[in-house]
């Protein structure tokens, strides 16, 4: 579809039809990326989408330990009192 960049303020927009807003599953908020030769418009999704379902199956594969060895620092090395 070809459309025209028009002024808004000192900004420029352009409309998007309706059905194509409803296809794409737009609403009132989005989120712009630009992408090599344009701009890239999706809907916001929401925080943290899919990490349930992504730590049950990280849990599933045996893969719920840490995700980077643990390293000693000099905190490690002293012993700790507490007054």
């Amino acid at each position: 579809m070809k459309t025209k960049l028009v002024r808004i303020g000192n900004s420029r927009g352009i409309r998007i039809p309706k059905p194509l807003i409803e296809q794409a599953g737009l609403e009132n908020e989005v989120v712009l990326r630009v992408v090599d030769d344009g701009i890239v418009i999706e809907p916001v999704g929401a925080a943290r989408a899919g990490w349930a379902d992504a730590a049950q199956k990280l849990h599933e594969t045996q893969g719920d330990g840490l995700l980077d060895e643990s390293i000693a620092t000099e905190f490690d090395e002293i012993e700790w009192v507490w007054e």
